[in-house]
């Protein structure tokens, strides 16, 4: 296993998606299945759906859910001059936090790691 890290930025609250710098000349499209807000990492849209009392992180390649039963992620929520860092863990189909998070308006940035199997 190897882990593999993505690193992306987006502002909660905001419709629509947000991608990375750069060209999209591909095929898949980048759609909020939950209603949350979509990034793009190295070929792989991570959805955050973000609520005042939970934080969920959906991650799927070319369309299909990715395994993130050996994930991890660090989130960092920026809002109104207050710095919020939050670990999410597997829950599931999605990487979630559960408590209560400052999530209108605010920018998040996250760290996400994925252990894959090496070919």
């Amino acid at each position: 296993m190897k882990p593999i890290h993505f690193l992306f930025a987006l502002t909660i609250g905001l419709s629509g998606s947000v991608f990375a710098a750069g060209g999209h000349d591909h095929a898949h499209e980048h759609v909020a299945l939950h209603g949350g807000i979509v990034a793009e990492a190295k070929d792989i849209d991570f959805e955050l759906v973000a609520k005042p009392d939970s934080l969920r992180l959906y991650a799927r390649d070319h369309g299909k859910p990715v395994d993130v039963t050996k994930a991890s992620a660090k989130l960092t929520l920026l809002a109104g001059g207050v710095k919020q860092d939050v670990t999410l863990k597997p829950s599931g189909d999605k990487l979630e936090a559960v408590g209560q998070f400052k999530a209108a308006g605010a920018k998040a940035i996250a760290l996400v790691e994925i252990l894959a199997s090496l070919p």
